[in-house]
């Protein structure tokens, strides 16, 4: 891949992303380009939630990851290799991390601007451009995009999560009480107009007087969950705001 993308260039390369499971593809690629292209910038991207060779690298040795974000799945990889932990330690200018959510807008953006179709793992160097672009305005960049390999029936789940990213979706576990139109009360009291309950759904009932409820709701724009939030604390009503808290997932199927 080094080689077919030297031999493509018709300029010198001055920033290479890559994607990293357990480190094959990165490792190549970064030996071929530090002995023909020595001076450009080599960058590994991983998801977040599985940071093998990134945690690798910051701690000077191969180690499992304690848990494992299998989503990214072309990526999703416990521990590197020993060899490619090695090479991409030796050569690797960075390792990027990228949240799930990134790739999925991404991914999305690929396939609707690009009409490319593209895995979670193939979207990773393209998702890391956005934390690089001031360094790499003006230059020449290379994204290595490998894979295809995606599940048409994981869509949803990745237009879910990239709202989620994005900040259009938001979801709370909710005390209400339980008495006659309290839900009416919640929707005339605390949404405003454009918000919508996409998720309604109780959980238990805690006692007599109040049980909890999982509710997700959609906004315009992300700072709108900011005044969802304040008008459910002026109304008494309690809650957990559950975005970002990996637990909550389950609750969504």
């Amino acid at each position: 891949v080094g080689l077919e993308i030297l031999k493509s260039a018709k300029e010198p390369i001055e920033f290479c992303f890559m994607p990293i499971g357990g480190g094959g593809l990165a490792s190549g690629l970064s030996s071929v380009f530090r002995q023909l292209s020595p001076a450009t910038k080599l960058i590994g991207v991983q998801p977040l939630g599985a940071p093998s060779m990134h945690d690798a690298i910051r701690a000077g040795q191969r180690q499992a990851l304690p848990s494992l974000d299998t989503f990214v799945d072309g990526a999703a990889v416990k521990c590197p290799g020993e060899l490619t932990f090695e090479i991409c330690q030796a050569l690797l200018d960075e390792v990027h991390l990228v949240p799930e959510g990134q790739v999925c807008e991404d991914l999305l953006k690929m396939y609707n601007e690009e009409g490319m179709v593209l895995e979670p793992a193939g979207t990773l160097a393209i998702s890391a451009l956005h934390a690089y672009a001031d360094q790499i305005k003006g230059k020449t960049v290379v994204c290595v995009i490998s894979g295809s390999n995606n599940d048409i029936t994981r869509m949803e789940d990745i237009k879910e999560r990239a709202q989620r990213h994005q900040g259009l979706k938001h979801y709370f576990m909710v005390r209400f009480n339980q008495a006659p139109g309290a839900l009416r009360r919640f929707v005339n009291n605390v949404l405003a107009e454009g918000e919508d309950i996409i998720q309604f759904q109780y959980i238990k009932k805690n006692n007599k007087e109040k049980g909890p409820v999982f509710i997700g709701v959609e906004v315009k724009n992300p700072h709108d969950v900011e005044g969802i939030k304040a008008r459910m604390t002026e109304e008494g009503f309690g809650f957990e705001y559950l975005n970002g808290q990996q637990d909550f997932l389950s609750l969504l199927v």
